[in-house]
Formats: structure tokens, C-alpha cells, sequence
């Protein structure tokens, strides 16, 4: 990696297969916090999913075009609808069949809230007969909770503000509701009515991602990340956006 960017051979080989009419379309997925956020008032994209797109599409003499969406699954359904070119998700086997990735960028932790008054005090007591989880349709955390649990009840909202809506709003929807660990404390950690389980429900690694049909380009977009990782950028982009406790995934 010579130039410091993944090798111009490499990076030639992005620019020739992403950048079209010179622009990049982005996929982020705004139902992670930790890794993506819009400011209300300005409409602004900021945080390391955010850094990362624009590094890249600088790198590749592109301007980068921002489709936002509210959470991974429906990013997923579009990867084959030609509606972006590169994307940024939690990386999940089930998902091979339409998507590429690259080598992990971030790893974070999937937790459970429950309400301030349940017995419930670790993640471990949820896999029981008649207990209920909320959980976001298609995440890693749903999907990984799909094949891991045996007697849980999952319940699915459309994306992770639902869920976590749908969980404030009735007492009666479920006994907790699954979540990265920053969205989660942004949406219950000042409300003394709902509280964290200890322990996780998973560690989840989160890549670049393409549409299968672009697979043969995996290759250059781990480059790419492996170089963002250890040049620093990778670090610098999750303190500035806030988000210090996130871990740099390790060198592939």
C-alpha cells in the first residue's frame, strides 16, 4: 500500500467502478447512531460512516450523494435496485447473497433496555418461554437474535426508532427492546423509567459494503478501510464525532 490509500492500482480500480457522471452514491443508515447522524435543524450527515464516504469520494476525484435511510434493513432490500453504490453495515452471512463487503472499519456492541421496574437485570434471563424482545427488522442484532434464541418471542418494528417508540408507548408491547449501545442510550439514558440489562446481546463488526454485483471490487474497498485504520483516520473520525468507547476494528 504504497500511496497510502490502498495502492493506485486499487484506487483506480474504485474509481473506475463506482464513480459515475463523477459522484458516489452513499447509502447511511441513520438507525445506528454510533456510526451516523442528522442534524434536525440543518439536514447534515456527520459521523464516521459519514467521514469514511467522504474520504473516499475525495480520494477518487468524486463528489460523494448522500441516500439516507432508517435503519440496515432497508438498505439491504435496495441493494439491488441500483439506488447506491456503496453502503455501511454490520456484516451478516445471511446477507452474502446481495451484498459485498470489505473488511471491518468499527465493532459495537448490540444491548437491551428494559423498563426500570422489571426483574430482568442481565441480557442472559431474556432467552426464556413467554418473554418478548423488541427488535429492528433486519439488523444484525435481529438477525443474529434469530438464530441464537430458543425460547425468546422477537418482535419487529420496521426500523430501530420504531421499535424503541413502540416500546415507550405501551407497557404492554414487550418485556425489552434490542439496540446498538449509543442508540440506545440516546433514546432511553435520561429516562428514569427504562434502564440498560448488563451484559450484550452481541459484538457486531460494521464494513463498507457493495452491491454483490460489484463483489469483484470487495477487495479494493477492504484496502482502502485497512489503510483508513491505520493511518489514524478511522480513530480520529469516531473521537470527533463523539463516539470515543467505539473500538477501531483490528487489522484484517
Amino acid at each position: 500500500m504504497g500511496s497510502g490509500q490502498g495502492g493506485p492500482r486499487m484506487m483506480e480500480a474504485l474509481r473506475s467502478g463506482l464513480v459515475r457522471e463523477g459522484k458516489i452514491r452513499f447509502a447511511i443508515n441513520l438507525g445506528n447512531a454510533s456510526l451516523a447522524m442528522q442534524d434536525e435543524a440543518t439536514g447534515d450527515l456527520s459521523g464516521v460512516s459519514v467521514a469514511l464516504a467522504r474520504d473516499l469520494a475525495a480520494r477518487l476525484g468524486a463528489e460523494p450523494t448522500f441516500v439516507t435511510y432508517p435503519g440496515a434493513g432497508k438498505v439491504v432490500a435496495d441493494a439491488e435496485s441500483d439506488k447506491w453504490d456503496v453502503a455501511f453495515l454490520a456484516v451478516d452471512d445471511q446477507r452474502r447473497s446481495v451484498i459485498a463487503y470489505s473488511s471491518a472499519y468499527v465493532l459495537i456492541e448490540a444491548k437491551v433496555v428494559v423498563r426500570a421496574n422489571s426483574p430482568l437485570r442481565h441480557v442472559d434471563e431474556l432467552d426464556r418461554p413467554g418473554r418478548r424482545l423488541l427488535v429492528a427488522r433486519g439488523s444484525a442484532y435481529d438477525l443474529y437474535l434469530s438464530k441464537a434464541v430458543q425460547s425468546l418471542t422477537l418482535l419487529r418494528e420496521e426500523t430501530p426508532g420504531a421499535s424503541f417508540a413502540a416500546f415507550k408507548a405501551d407497557v404492554e408491547a414487550a418485556d425489552a427492546v434490542a439496540g446498538v449501545a449509543q442508540s440506545l442510550a440516546k433514546a432511553f439514558g435520561k429516562d428514569p423509567e427504562f434502564r440498560l440489562l448488563d451484559g450484550r446481546v452481541a459484538a457486531i463488526e460494521q464494513a463498507m459494503a457493495l452491491p454483490a454485483n460489484r463483489a469483484a471490487l470487495s477487495d479494493n474497498l477492504s484496502a482502502f478501510v485497512e489503510a483508513r485504520k491505520a493511518d489514524g483516520f478511522v480513530r480520529r473520525a469516531l473521537d470527533e464525532s463523539g463516539m470515543t468507547d467505539l473500538v477501531v476494528a483490528p487489522a484484517a
